[in-house]
């Protein structure tokens, strides 16, 4: 299938996937700091941003999302990548890493390490999220001008939504209520955890210190799943962190990507 990316830059292959709502255009306030040290491919996944969803009949899974990754990296030409992601994009890049897609994985906040009642409450806060944007758009608009309805309507996903572009906030928030692979995904989700051990592939985990929707005992719960991997902490920024401080933002993607790539394994890839 089609998939809708930006690329820009010179360097080793960087891979970027967004959060389950999310767009490719969520990157960008990193971008040009990546594009300057990078071959950056900032990706819309199935059924976000501007990217069709997944055919009829085919679920929303880790193996779905898996087989589309490795077909884009075929057609763009990429032989394991290295590979950031953020909230749903940080879990389908630890999975790409354990089935050794990948060179180096960091991941911003990854999905996949909540227990029943944590995945309840952040599904909750998503989905009352997505009603709000269903306003009309002029509406919607009006609502981020304000600096107290912008911190209520966006402060569960950023840390700092008073530094955001005003563009760039109610598009997010448009991207989030159109988009076709959201429920699907939100649903799969219910009975998807990340058991791998990613043990040949040097990962990096970072979270937002004032991260509102993944907290922070799943960032515990990763560090415990993960021992090996290096462990940040995103110091003033929110479950969604490019914007909040993109300068610490790339430095951890940089640093997580400085490692050297790592030749095909295909009996791996095909698995």
């Amino acid at each position: 299938m089609d998939i809708v990316f930006d690329r820009r830059g010179e360097g080793p292959p960087l891979v970027l996937l967004h959060g389950i709502g999310h767009r490719r255009q969520g990157w960008s306030p990193v971008l040009d700091l990546l594009a300057a040290e990078r071959d950056v491919i900032a990706v819309d996944l199935p059924g976000f941003g501007e990217s069709p969803p997944l055919p009829d009949g085919t679920p929303y899974t880790l193996d779905s999302a898996i087989g589309v990754l490795a077909a884009a990296f075929a057609d763009l030409g990429l032989d394991r990548p290295h590979i950031a992601g953020n909230s749903l994009g940080g879990l389908f890049a630890l999975e790409a890493a354990d089935r050794g897609l990948v060179s180096s994985a960091t991941v911003l906040s990854p999905a996949g390490f909540f227990n029943a009642a944590e995945l309840r409450y952040a599904s909750s806060v998503l989905r009352a999220s997505r009603l709000g944007a269903r306003v009309p758009d002029a509406v919607l608009t009006r609502l981020a001008r304000s600096p107290r309805r912008r911190a209520a309507m966006f402060g569960m996903i950023y840390g700092r939504p008073d530094l955001m572009d005003l563009e760039a906030l109610t598009g997010d928030a448009r991207a989030m209520r159109d988009a076709a692979g959201f429920e699907p995904t939100l649903r799969a989700g219910r009975a998807t955890r990340f058991a791998g051990s990613c043990a040949d592939v040097p990962v990096t985990i970072a979270w937002g210190t004032k991260d509102r929707l993944l907290l922070r005992s799943q960032a515990v719960r990763a560090q415990r799943r993960l021992p090996h991997a290096r462990f940040v902490w995103l110091e003033g920024c929110g479950h969604v962190p490019m914007a909040d401080d993109p300068p610490q933002v790339a430095r951890v993607l940089l640093d997580g990507s400085a490692h050297p790539l790592l030749g095909a394994r295909p009996e791996t890839a095909a698995s």
